[in-house]
């Protein structure tokens, strides 16, 4: 990830193939898939998957189960060693901040967790941000259903699911929140339909935020970045523009991490 947005032509075409099928195999069931399947669903021929897959099992990277290829020992024993997020945070860094001096007002970043929650893991302000959008926000928790990046990572949920995890009456931070499952449901869909969330005095009184989820290659959400203001500054007007740039952002983030390599 360090030199290679500099440096393309360094690319290893094997290895990136390989870090295809891996992100391929993630998005697959914990029971596994077929080499036939894998090579479908990374554009690669079988016989390519199926050397790849081969090296990527003797280094333990991969595990075969009968006819099934699952994630192996070594990338779990690895993934616990690294840092989940200095990395991603260190080269997110640059464009956030380059959203956040173009509106003046906050942006974040947060990744999804294990316990079906999110980590802000990153963050940059304008010079406007005063008071209580410019104290340190990363490592703390929003409510899901009354933020905009709450919502987001909701509408990536089964609805059956939602309906056991989220009581029918829902706490209210605002007279504006959502305090309704059902009526949480309705909104949810709208986010799905047109990729994004948005929040008008749901969590703060006077805090607008607009959200849209940063995906791989094999369309898993990886992220959501996220943009905040007050209603004083950044007022729905601005709403069209802020999500035309943020969708720039998005791309730029999933270039710079979760590029595909087509080309190779």
């Amino acid at each position: 990830m360090g030199e290679e947005p500099e440096h393309p032509d360094l690319a290893n075409k094997s290895v990136t193939k390989a870090m295809r099928l891996l992100r391929e195999l993630a998005a697959q069931p914990r029971t596994g898939t077929t080499v036939t399947t894998l090579a479908k669903a990374a554009g690669l021929s079988r016989p390519t998957a199926f050397r790849l897959l081969y090296s990527l099992e003797q280094g333990g990277f991969v595990d075969r189960i009968d006819t099934n290829y699952v994630l192996g020992w070594e990338l779990a024993r690895l993934g616990r060693q690294a840092d989940p997020y200095a990395g991603l945070v260190a080269h997110a860094q640059p464009l956030l901040q380059e959203l956040a001096d173009k509106f003046n007002e906050s942006v974040t970043l947060s990744i999804p967790n294990a316990q079906d929650g999110l980590d802000l893991v990153a963050e940059a302000a304008g010079s406007h941000v005063v008071g209580v959008l410019s104290r340190n926000m990363v490592g703390e928790r929003y409510p899901m259903h009354a933020s905009s990046t709450g919502k987001v990572l909701l509408a990536e949920q089964p609805v059956e699911k939602l309906r056991r995890s989220l009581p029918e009456e829902l706490e209210a931070f605002t007279p504006h929140t959502i305090t309704d499952r059902d009526a949480l449901f309705k909104e949810l869909e709208q986010v799905r339909e047109q990729g994004f969330a948005i929040i008008d005095n749901e969590l703060e009184p006077e805090l607008l935020s607009l959200s849209r989820p940063v995906r791989d290659s094999a369309g898993t959400m990886v992220a959501i970045l996220t943009l905040n203001g007050p209603r004083s500054r950044f007022g729905r007007a601005h709403i069209p523009e802020a999500l035309q740039q943020m969708q720039g952002t998005v791309d730029r983030l999933a270039e710079l991490f979760w590029r595909d390599s087509a080309n190779y």
